[in-house]
């Protein structure tokens, strides 16, 4: 009898250990960040449903594992639909829900979920990716700069660096944000100066969404003229501790969180790479390793109050081998560089009526230690730049809905550089002035410098149709005189249906000279901001509830650009610098802000999102073109001028356990200047032909990705392939004079690169 009761039981006891997950996050208000009580959550598909407490929160338990859709509704707001929500069997899947207001006369009409909602802090050229898009597009190895890359406007200066250039902008025009905190470099082995480097240092388990806009961003945001980038990481889930191991094929990653007390949680994460190991098993002679670190704590004060703490920090390193002759000279092209930083805030939220008031301190600090070694046995340095730089700031931000129609936003930025400090050495033969003469350069010296912002801005619903934004921001550069610069802001939006809006802005921006320029030769410290003048019209379109196309076109005029004195037809626009004997890294040389340039462009977008069509993806392409000046009044394209790229993503997800996705990115070569190959001068750069060389093959590659995941009974499995440069194409990402050979060499990428990555979610 008992045998046959066990036997019955069985199915039973089956059916009870099922994997299932949870979905628990908040519900809240976009732009004020107030709770939305009672709010309406329905996982698609699924018998699951939950409403919102009273501050916003709500638990949906016993979701079967797979990729869901999620609608939430509320009274008085937009609905929406969540795609892509990705439930486990290991720690629960939190989400940060944010709706807008519905307008006045359907605020009580029944209206379907929507799939995309219209930008508010900018209202042409915005887009936002989640943390799963990001994850799951292939060839981008996880890593959010590299998503963001394949958004309209968006190139690179070559394969494998997070060198964003956007419409034309050079990789230092670019702002990030993370958590509200501006960072100077969000990469590892950073270019100094600049915003890109190899690979981001922000693990993107930790992100719950970016926000991209190349134009038209709102006046809260300053001191960069081609586009910003702010990341928004998620809170540790409130409740169970949880965690995850990662391992790929260049390095690996482990996760903790859970609850802090009963009032606030905590993320924990530190990665290793082990590119270190791979490089020396391989013979090469630069051998790169990197590691980092984030935390992220949250503690409700009470109801209205939110106290949360970010720090992260990493460790990048480059050792040389020089073990023979090859090794030397391989490395001589090199400049190592060897880089700690981190940065941190701490923010207060409290909620007022009817808005939201945050306090961000924050802290950034970064050490540069490269150097660049000559062939011989033992090699001698032959250049020499470490530095510091560390920063803190002071933010305060409030956001009001003043009305049914007005939302105001105004605050104000302090930023004060107390610890900028610079030993460098670059000798004559790598500093030559216009003649070809040896300029040497030796600094030694610290100093200190302070900015400060004011900025306001009034959203108003002129009519159900009709939304406009007026900003005004104004900078204040102690450091530079005193000088002060005003940023006027206009942006329009029309709908023209419930399925088509017209999208125009306008505005100035204005950006400082980045620190080390200053030391590169004393009539820098005299340098001005430079600015650039943009305006956006653009047409969005929902072809389909799940599918949005986007067409803009835009103008953009840049004046008082930094000029080269020592290269008189060219301007500044350093990116990545992996030699400096091919040109003068980091803007250490006399510059002048008196460039002019401008880039006009036409950009088209479709983004597919995740429905009942079980197919994901987008499709950019973007023509554009962008010139500059020289100081005899010739125009010459820029150094970023790339006239055409094209991106594809296409995904499918047959299953809840199996996702194969594939991207083709395809983009025109940029402008070189030639080498000179004969006499004294040969394996200079002729730089009365600025950018008016060869321009570098068409670059195309195809990567795929495949994903699988098994659940468990409390533990989430996650396999992967990704493949980059399926069809293995050298694609050619510069010109470099070969000493040896006494010609011009052409630069290329790796071949085919397969990775494959496994984690382990509890």
């Amino acid at each position: 009898m008992r045998l046959l009761l066990a036997l019955l039981a069985l199915p039973l006891a089956t059916a009870l250990a099922q994997p299932s997950g949870t979905i628990t996050g908040t519900v809240v208000a976009t732009g004020t960040e107030q709770p939305i009580a009672g709010a309406q959550l329905v996982v698609e598909g699924a018998d699951r449903r939950a409403v919102a407490d009273d501050q916003g929160r709500f638990v949906i338990l016993g979701v079967a594992p797979g990729v869901w859709r999620l609608q939430v509704r509320a009274i008085g707001y937009r609905p929406v639909i969540i795609p892509d929500v990705v439930v486990g069997s290991g720690k629960p899947t939190t989400l940060a829900i944010r709706l807008l207001p519905a307008p006045i006369d359907v605020a009580a009409v029944e209206v379907r979920a929507a799939y995309f909602t219209p930008a508010v802090e900018g209202t042409t050229s915005t887009q936002t990716l989640t943390a799963e898009a990001i994850r799951r597009a292939p060839g981008v190895q996880e890593d959010v700069v590299r998503a963001v890359a394949l958004l309209p406007g968006v190139g690179v200066t070559q394969p494998g660096r997070n060198d964003l250039v956007v419409r034309g902008g050079a990789p230092f025009e670019n702002l990030f944000l993370v958590d509200g905190i501006e960072v100077p470099n969000i990469n590892h082995f950073g270019t100094q100066g600049s915003t890109g480097g190899p690979l981001s240092l922000i693990n993107v388990d930790a992100v719950e969404q970016a926000s991209f806009s190349a134009g038209g961003f709102a006046a809260k945001y300053g001191d960069r003229t081609a586009s910003v980038t702010s990341i928004t990481l998620r809170e540790g889930n409130r409740r169970q501790f949880g965690g995850e191991f990662n391992i790929s094929a260049t390095g690996g990653f482990a996760i903790a969180e859970g609850p802090l007390g009963e009032r606030g949680s905590f993320y924990v994460s530190a990665r290793r790479s082990y590119l270190d190991l791979l490089f020396k098993a391989a013979g090469f002679g630069f051998v790169p390793a990197y590691s980092d670190l984030q935390v992220k704590a949250v503690q409700d004060l009470g109801t209205r109050d939110k106290l949360s703490f970010l720090f992260i920090g990493a460790d990048g390193t480059v050792t040389f081998f020089n073990d023979d002759e090859d090794q030397r000279y391989d490395n001589s092209r090199v400049a190592a560089p060897t880089q700690q930083q981190y940065f941190s805030g701490l923010t207060w939220r409290r909620l007022v009526p009817r808005g939201i008031l945050d306090l961000t301190l924050g802290r950034t600090w970064t050490s540069f230690q490269t150097i660049q070694n000559d062939s011989l046995n033992p090699p001698n340095t032959i250049f020499r730049a470490f530095s510091t730089e560390g920063e803190q700031s002071l933010r305060a931000d409030l956001t009001l809905q003043t009305s049914t129609r007005t939302e105001l936003n105004v605050g104000a930025v302090a930023r004060y550089a107390s610890d900028l400090s610079y030993d460098l050495l670059l000798p004559g033969p790598l500093r030559t002035d216009a003649t070809g003469a040896p300029q040497p350069l030796s600094v030694d010296t610290s100093f200190t410098a302070d900015r400060q912002a004011l900025y306001g801005s009034i959203a108003y619903q002129a009519t159900p149709k009709l939304r406009a934004t007026l900003g005004l921001r104004g900078d204040r550069y102690g450091f530079l005189e005193g000088t002060l610069r005003a940023s006027p802001r206009l942006g329009l939006r029309y709908a023209l249906n419930d399925r088509t809006a017209l999208t125009a802005s306008a505005g100035r921006y204005w950006q400082t000279p980045s620190f080390i320029w200053l030391v590169g030769d004393p009539s820098n410290a005299q340098l001005d901001p430079f600015r650039a003048d943009q305006a956006v019209a653009g047409i969005e379109h929902l072809l389909r509830d799940d599918v949005k196309l986007q067409f803009e076109v835009y103008a953009k005029g840049y004046a008082q650009y930094p000029r080269r004195l020592f290269r008189p037809q060219a301007v500044l626009s350093p990116s990545g610098f992996d030699d400096v004997t091919s040109d003068i890294p980091f803007g250490l040389e006399p510059l002048a802000a008196t460039a002019k340039g401008r880039s006009i462009g036409a950009e088209l977008f479709v983004q597919k999102q995740l429905s009942e069509i079980p197919l994901f993806g987008l499709a950019s392409v973007s023509v554009a073109r962008t010139t500059f000046d020289g100081a005899d009044g010739v125009a010459r394209p820029g150094s970023f001028d790339t006239r055409a790229i094209g991106n594809a993503v296409l995904g499918w997800r047959p299953n809840a356990k199996w996702e194969l996705s594939g991207k083709f990115r395809i983009a025109s070569g940029l402008p070189t200047t030639p080498f000179i190959t004969t006499g004294a001068d040969a394996g200079r750069q002729d730089f009365s032909q600025w950018n008016e060389g060869e321009r570098l093959p068409v670059f195309h590659a195809l990567d795929v990705r495949v994903d699988r995941r098994w659940s468990l009974r409390s533990v989430q499995l996650v396999g992967y392939l990704d493949i980059q440069n399926v069809y293995s194409r050298e694609n050619v990402s510069g010109l470099q004079w070969d000493q040896r050979e006494r010609t011009v060499l052409r630069n290329t990428s790796i071949g085919l690169l397969p990775s494959i990555g496994f984690s382990i979610d509890f």
